[in-house]
């Protein structure tokens, strides 16, 4: 079954942001932004896709910008952070804090035998 997904209706009170924040899927985000993409990529990355795509919205000076703007930069983003995850995967690219701590927290804590001392009897 084929799903239909219409772009939402502009308001004049919707900016460009509202309405993708709005959109129920990131497929849907795809499609109203008009960014190709590769479904088993989005399937696995999902979340880290839109969380890149949010940080580099952030540099961006998004406020008082023409809605052709502001949507320009959001495909953009979205498109480069897509490109991301093609090549990589969310564990090497640690988006979300708690993968960039996996690392540290599985790396063994090495201790040099010259603190090792001999136990004592009593």
């Amino acid at each position: 079954m084929t799903r239909v997904i219409q772009k939402p209706i502009a308001t004049p009170r919707a900016s460009v942001l509202a309405q993708i924040q709005a959109l129920p899927s990131t497929e849907a985000i795809f499609e109203f932004l008009d960014v190709p993409y590769n479904p088993e990529v989005v399937n696995v990355a999902r979340l880290h896709i839109l969380k890149r795509m949010g940080v580099y919205l952030q540099p961006a000076s998004l406020s008082g910008q023409s809605d052709a703007t502001i949507l320009a930069a959001a495909k953009d983003a979205l498109r480069r952070a897509h490109a991301d995850f093609e090549t990589s995967t969310p564990l090497q690219e640690k988006v979300f804090k708690v993968l960039a701590n996996a690392n540290a927290k599985r790396s063994p804590r090495l201790v040099p035998l010259s603190a090792i001392r001999p136990a004592t009897l009593k």
